[in-house]
């Protein structure tokens, strides 16, 4: 079965306030004429179980959802919370994938071709890690979140400093967040303008 991509968990971020936003539900808001959590989800489509880590509005037909507790406590929080949620006889492979980045689909199969025998791989964007356009070893991911001393309020350097990561560079922008209102109109006018072959 040569060729054939790796099977994979996904785990998609979308808590958070969204302050730089003025504290609008960031997956609600819509890039290309899609909400930006559904960009998300059809970037992890292939994934075996995907889980929703936010809150129950955010809730998709299929898809769990699921939140930390206490809530608000980061993305490592809800990594572990996504974690926790997934089957645990699931594939190796975890895919992490904050839901402010709509063209994340493209930089994906980059990042399940190059993990090899490490404990992940990771999106480098302008020299920047990219910990949230990521994919890790199931059981790598779970050693370092049990490590840490707590996971509310944990850095994602933190936990994934011990880590072996391949850098995958990505010049074409496909891990472009959209953080501030700049950035989802820039998002917007490119994925809007977009031609599908």
């Amino acid at each position: 079965m040569t060729g054939a991509a790796p099977r994979f968990d996904a785990i998609v971020l979308a808590g958070g306030r969204a302050r730089r936003l003025g504290g609008v539900s960031k997956p609600d808001v819509r890039v290309g004429g899609v909400a930006l959590l559904d960009h998300a989800l059809a970037a992890v489509a292939g994934a075996t179980a995907a889980v929703v880590v936010g809150p129950p509005t955010l809730a998709r037909p299929g898809v769990a959802t699921v939140l930390e507790d206490p809530p608000d406590g980061g993305p490592v929080a809800g990594i572990a919370a996504g974690l926790d949620a997934l089957p645990a006889d699931g594939p190796d492979l975890v895919v992490v994938l904050a839901c402010d980045v709509p063209r994340a689909a493209h930089v994906l199969p980059a990042l399940l071709a190059a993990v090899g025998d490490a404990d992940g791989a990771r999106t480098v964007a302008d020299g920047r890690a990219q910990h949230l356009v990521a994919v890790y070893r199931r059981a790598a991911l779970r050693a370092a979140l049990d490590a840490l001393p707590a996971v509310h309020g944990a850095a994602a350097h933190r936990l994934v400093g011990g880590l072996r990561l391949v850098d995958v560079v990505d010049d074409r922008g496909a891990s472009a967040d959209a953080d501030t209102w700049a950035d989802v109109e820039r998002l917007d006018a490119a994925l809007g303008d977009r031609i599908d072959p």
